[in-house]
């Protein structure tokens, strides 16, 4: 039994709901569902110092904040997710500006990118209510994770991914040995046929913005900032830094598709301000690209209306007509003090390039987050003294494409020293 895990709320009409009444939205409004942990039971029965003490190099040092009992999966890829490390790149940091600067870099999960982080609460989840298949609506990379956490332990999965998919992504879906549909149609299709798949078949639904246990696998990553701003060497011991950060001033930046990932960083922020652990959250800013703002649309109209857009940008992980989570990533900004920035898929393009240059290779989406921190360094939003956090969200490895188009072409020469020489002139 699970004593930590009490219920749900619906984000929207506020409605509770008890732990097994329901899944994934609330019944009522369709509203995504946040869920409730016992604060009073989490606070008397486990200590800070004991968290920060751990040897678990994985998100699941935090397993008292987390609403699964034992995850199981010792010695497989389940129990490597998150725990990212935190670089510190000072020639970008002057290049724009900044006296402090840093990347979380999330393309070190197992499989890649940041959804591992869900994935991994999803799959133990599932595990742990008897589920036999698993199934997820996916531009590439929340299929590769769960598709990659599912083959750690033996888990169905299956993966319905539209067929513009980048091949990279698609290619890893099938080497982790998950069932891939391949949908004639967008995301959003996918995202829908994956519901009626659901009901259909008796699967459980890992979509992001509709189960609600993607946002607290996703929160892991606040703890771990949590962390990071106490002594510089949570994330990343093997850094040797050694500061502390006011979470009041510090800015983090992080790109916005379906809005998942900032609502549940937000929520991470949350759960440690109601434990008493952290006076306030950091601001958050949500970064989205100009082909696919419906997030960015309503949080600039001062409105929590979320509107569909066509959306079309190359950053394939972040592009969503319809934000299933908008309503929350549009909270994650105004709650917190931040902002939501808008930029081009060739501010992206130049980001890559930018990222590279300090050894991170980063994904379109990844590199978005930057390229927002661009943008609000020029327009005022983010001063000198500002400390700055980054979230890489994913591997360049997954969209090689784009990475392609960011640099200039490799040059060709002779097998021979004067060829050489001449090049070198």
């Amino acid at each position: 039994m699970n004593n930590k895990f009490i219920g749900y709320q619906c984000s929207i009409c506020r409605t509770e709901f008890a732990p097994g009444e329901v899944t994934y939205v609330c019944p009522l409004d369709g509203g995504n569902l946040d869920v409730h942990l016992d604060y009073d039971h989490i606070r008397n029965s486990q200590a800070q110092k004991d968290i920060l003490a751990s040897t678990e190099p994985s998100l699941w040092r935090y397993m008292p904040l987390l609403p699964v009992g034992d995850p199981g999966g010792i010695g497989t890829p389940l129990r490597a997710a998150g725990y990212t490390p935190v670089f510190s790149p000072a020639r970008l940091a002057e290049e724009i500006g900044l006296r402090q600067l840093w990347v979380k870099d999330e393309s070190r999960n197992p499989t890649a990118s940041f959804k591992d982080r869900a994935s991994a609460l999803v799959v133990v989840r599932a595990q742990q209510i008897g589920a036999e298949v698993v199934v997820t609506a996916s531009t590439g990379n929340a299929g590769a994770a769960l598709a990659g956490m599912s083959a750690a332990v033996g888990q169905k999965a299956v993966i319905f991914a539209p067929k513009s998919a980048p091949p990279a992504k698609v290619a890893q879906l099938l080497v982790y040995g998950a069932q891939v549909l391949l949908v004639d149609g967008t995301y959003d299709d996918a995202f829908d046929l994956t519901i009626q798949a659901a009901q259909e078949f008796g699967w459980y639904c890992r979509n992001t913005g509709y189960n609600p246990f993607t946002a607290e696998g996703k929160k892991t990553a606040a703890f771990e900032i949590w962390e990071w701003m106490q002594s510089g060497t949570s994330a990343d011991r093997r850094s040797g830094m050694g500061f502390s950060i006011n979470p009041a001033r510090l800015a983090i930046f992080v790109s916005v598709g379906d809005g998942n990932i900032i609502s549940g960083i937000h929520k991470g922020f949350k759960d440690l301000v109601a434990l008493g652990w952290i006076g306030e959250s950091p601001r958050i800013f949500g970064v989205q690209t100009a082909g696919s703002a419906a997030v960015a649309n309503a949080y600039n109209s001062g409105s929590e209306q979320i509107t569909p857009v066509s959306a079309s940008t190359l950053a394939d992980s972040i592009s969503v007509d319809l934000p299933r989570d908008g309503i929350r990533a549009v909270r994650a900004a105004r709650q917190t003090g931040g902002s939501y920035i808008v930029v081009s898929d060739e501010d992206i393009l130049s980001a890559i390039a930018a990222l590279g240059k300090a050894g991170i290779f980063a994904e379109p989406a990844g590199a978005a987050s930057y390229a927002g921190l661009v943008r609000a360094v020029e327009a005022g939003f983010i001063s000198q003294e500002d400390p700055v956090l980054v979230i890489n969200t994913g591997s360049g490895l997954k969209d090689t494409r784009a990475a392609v188009q960011a640099v200039p072409e490799a040059l060709i020469i002779e097998p021979n020293i004067d060829s050489l020489r001449r090049m070198i002139k």
